[in-house]
């Protein structure tokens, strides 16, 4: 930016001065501001707890359309007049004899007493008993309409109370899954929020040591989280987004992270213009005028990367982009507006008990650089071992990259999805003991009515399927087993065999996987049958909980494989546009990527190693590498800017070393709040949300502490003015510093 440096002598302007506000301006506007952020959020406060009302963690919701099991799920309901959610009961013995008579009695009772839960629908199946007749099951369907978590821990709580001694009662199936989905993100509102917030807190009291203007920064942030929530609220109501759990999550802890940031930013800035100005009000203009570029420059970057997640055929990536764009906007928002009014509003009395002195001969007898101090001492080693250093460095990053090679994204099974002790996982174990582990989440498939017994057979034939039948009105069970031989009936002999229920001339098969439907072996199993329906030339469409997971992981690799060149042609752009060159982006965007692959190799370690995780999703590197690279750039601009401004001004390798001295501390001081409270997801126990946490806190603090700390200034410090190429700085076109323009970061 171009705002001239301001000298002692202009601080003692007389206050007729034509460049400052009406007195009355200069307390309203303040005011005015803080007001109208105020209002917004006592607005936007209740609506933390009302997200559930527009939220959905249904995978297929975000399938596209397209999808073979986006289209099942959408014709699933034309076969059944029910919506309803199957619960799968499941009782074992607890010994290696069979169910005494007595205990399938009471477990018959326990059954029948469910029917008085609300949420718990009529048409519970019969019981039936596994072939080593240790164990029985049941199939509840719970109402869609119902809080699905209250129901299933409600007939949870029932059956432990009356099954029999010797008998263990699990609730599983899809109801029992999405309750516990429901239970991980239940603290999301609170204990997350908390969490984060309490952790930002202790670094700004560490940072500053000072106690109001920590409660200045985080007012900032919670303010702006709030109305980017208001706001997201609103547009998933009018069904513009679509919200999960998920996003919830990240919007929370990515606006309290880069308002925060932002908000450092400025707080520098303006503890800068303190020193140099005794009029609290010049101070703000000037700290103002030294903020606004580099964080309108930062966050237009984030948002520039974040926004190419609508690239996404996954609409829970896609929808992610907006989301979070609108909570870095409302964040830069705060940090220009908000946060300026209240300093302004309290002046030096913000830093008590450090208060900044007034002081201009100071400053300008430092030019604007600490000698003193960590900062000043890292520029000194750098300029002494600048080619050791980043040769170094680039080894130690490469060397961790290698973990990369072990890192297992390829999907994780459904009952991995929470950490912790689980019900559902529990009682899918114990389904997969005593009867096909695929009860209660079947194969779907839709076909033409005069290819039923076709797409029947090919079912029959595979051995990853146990049994087949087909949804049929006649039925009393509301299905009627499909064998080689045709449509048979349940019951006795001579039961009359019904009819298929038939809509737009298609039937809707359902097959029994023998192995757990979140297992890659019933995975294979999909893939076997789609392959099998395409070779026969059938038109069938297949679906359910397996064939959606199948999908959602088939478009999490197809996005990342994507998105991620994108992103990164995205942000070298902009990073040539504002740096003005080429060489220098180039090697700003390839030291992140080795930051990002360093992260995600040591990631990839502990998780197999220290965590033992049993996978991750597909999605995990897409999303850290936009988190990581995007947010990454934030430092990148907050550096590169400054070492410009100041190569201008004296050459390039003297600007390296004092941009280094000047954004040290900011940098350090970001990167640490921006780590905290990533790591904060991790209190939510959702293993993809752990995963991220993990890798995007240990990113942003290698990339705080080595790459832009010492890499990049080495490398920068090597190439000297030949980083600026192909402009007129590269060719030592140097202005003077009155020309050098204000300071950035």
């Amino acid at each position: 930016m171009n705002a001239s440096v301001q000298h002692p002598a202009d601080s003692a302007a007389p206050h007729g001065n034509s460049r400052r506000l009406p007195r009355w301006l200069r307390i309203v506007l303040p005011a005015a501001l803080i007001l109208v952020w105020f209002v917004a959020g006592s607005i936007g406060g209740p609506y933390f707890g009302k997200v559930g009302e527009v939220s959905s963690n249904d995978q297929t919701t975000y399938l596209p359309a397209s999808a073979d099991a986006t289209q099942v799920q959408q014709l699933r309901g034309e076969f059944s007049d029910s919506d309803a959610i199957p619960a799968v009961l499941v009782f074992a013995s607890t010994s290696d004899s069979a169910l005494t008579e007595a205990q399938q009695d009471a477990v018959a009772q326990a059954v029948d007493n469910l029917a008085s839960i609300d949420g718990v629908e009529a048409g519970t199946s019969p019981l039936i008993g596994s072939d080593d007749g240790r164990a029985l099951e049941v199939f509840v369907p719970i109402a869609s309409t119902a809080d699905v978590g209250d129901t299933v821990v409600a007939v949870s709580a029932a059956l432990r109370e009356a099954s029999p001694e010797g008998v263990n009662s699990y609730v599983t199936g899809p109801a029992g899954f999405s309750a516990d989905l429901i239970e991980a993100f239940s603290g999301i509102d609170g204990l997350l929020l908390i969490v984060a917030i309490a952790a930002v807190f202790v670094i700004l009291i560490v940072v500053y040591r000072s106690l109001l203007l920590p409660v200045a920064v985080l007012a900032t942030s919670v303010f702006a989280l709030t109305v980017a929530l208001l706001t997201v609220w609103w547009l998933a109501k009018a069904q513009v987004l679509l919200l999960s759990g998920q996003t919830q999550g990240i919007l929370f802890i990515l606006v309290i992270g880069a308002a925060t940031d932002y908000s450092l930013l400025y707080v520098s800035r303006y503890r800068e213009a303190l020193r140099e100005h005794r009029d609290r009000g010049q101070a703000t203009r000037v700290a103002l005028r030294g903020s606004i570029e580099p964080i309108l420059a930062s966050g237009g970057t984030v948002i520039a990367g974040l926004l190419c997640l609508l690239l996404s055929d996954l609409k829970s990536n896609s929808t992610l982009g907006p989301v979070a764009a609108i909570g870095i906007a409302f964040a830069m928002l705060a940090a220009l507006t908000l946060l300026p009014a209240i300093l302004f509003a309290f002046g030096r009395a913000a830093f008590w008990p450090r208060r900044p002195a007034y002081e201009p001969e100071v400053v300008a007898a430092e030019h604007g650089v600490h000698t003193t101090g960590w900062w000043a001492g890292v520029g000194r080693f750098v300029r002494r071992a600048h080619r050791p250093i980043w040769a170094v460095t680039t080894l130690v990053l490469l060397a961790a990259a290698f973990g990369l090679t072990q890192l297992q994204a390829q999907g994780v099974a459904q009952s991995d999805l929470v950490l912790g002790a689980s019900e559902a996982r529990d009682g899918q174990q114990a389904l997969g003991e005593h009867f096909a582990a695929g009860s209660g989440s079947p194969m779907l498939v839709i076909v033409d009515e005069n290819q039923l017994q076709q797409a029947a057979d090919v079912l029959l034939d595979n051995p990853g399927i146990d049994a087949v039948t087909v949804v049929s009105a006649d039925s009393s069970a509301g299905s009627a087993p499909v064998t080689a031989d045709g449509i048979t009936a349940y019951g006795p002999p001579g039961t009359p065999t019904p009819t298929p229920t038939v809509v737009d001339g298609r039937v809707l098969l359902q097959g029994t996987l023998t192995d757990a439907p979140d297992s890659d072996a019933a995975a294979q199993t999909v893939r076997e049958v789609r392959q099998t329906y395409a070779d026969n030339g059938m038109d069938a469409l297949v679906g359910g909980v397996t064939a959606t997971a199948v999908d959602t992981n088939d478009a999490s690799v197809h996005d990342r494989n994507l998105i991620i060149p994108v992103v990164l042609v995205v942000i070298l752009i902009i990073l040539m546009l504002l740096l003005r060159s080429v060489l220098a982006p180039v090697l700003l965007v390839a030291t992140t990527v080795l930051s990002f692959a360093a992260a995600l190799g040591v990631s990839a370690w502990v998780f197999n190693g220290v965590f033992h995780f049993a996978g991750a999703d597909p999605a995990v590197p897409l999303f850290g590498f936009v988190f990581l690279v995007a947010l990454g750039i934030d430092y990148n601009i907050f550096l590169a800017t400054r070492v410009r401004e100041e190569s201008i001004a004296h050459g390039t390798r003297e600007g390296v070393i004092r941009g280094l001295a000047v954004t040290g501390g900011v940098i350090t001081s970001a990167g640490l709040v921006l780590a905290a409270t990533f790591a904060a997801l991790s209190v939510i126990p959702i293993l993809f949300l752990a995963q991220i946490a993990f890798i995007v806190a240990f990113g942003v603090l290698l990339d705080t502490f080595v790459v832009r700390a010492l890499l990049v200034p080495a490398l920068f410090y090597d190439l000297g003015r030949v980083v600026w190429w192909p402009s007129r700085l590269a060719r030592g076109s140097t202005q003077q510093s009155n020309t050098a323009g204000g300071r950035h970061a």
